[in-house]
């Protein structure tokens, strides 16, 4: 079923983790941001802004998974486009987000 229809803003959805409260975090590629969406309701309750637009993915993490980690890439940009996202291809550490992230599941190989 469809879940969420993004805004044209937030462009395209990329990798996505879920938080202890079942929510589901996305992070958009070329929206420069991760939005955070209640798939029961379908809406979207939070958005976290970054400095650069091509947002890739997002983890919790930390101690007591209170962190969000967010990726991004600089891939497929020209030298001009680089210059003007000098922010482009680095990991963001996301506090204070009044949420935590669960951890993750381990399968025997």
């Amino acid at each position: 079923r469809l879940l969420y229809h993004l805004e044209k803003e937030e462009q395209m959805p990329d990798g996505m983790c879920i938080d202890a409260e079942g929510k589901l975090w996305v992070a958009c590629i070329d929206g420069g941001r991760v939005i955070r969406i209640d798939p029961e309701t379908g809406k979207r309750i939070q958005t976290v802004r970054l400095p650069t637009p091509r947002i890739t993915s997002c983890c919790f993490g930390g101690k007591d998974y209170s962190e969000m980690y967010v990726t991004s890439a600089y891939d497929g940009l020209d030298e001009a486009t680089l210059a003007k996202e000098p922010h482009a291809g680095e990991i963001f550490k996301i506090t204070g987000l009044g949420v935590k992230g669960i951890p993750q599941n381990f399968y025997a190989a």
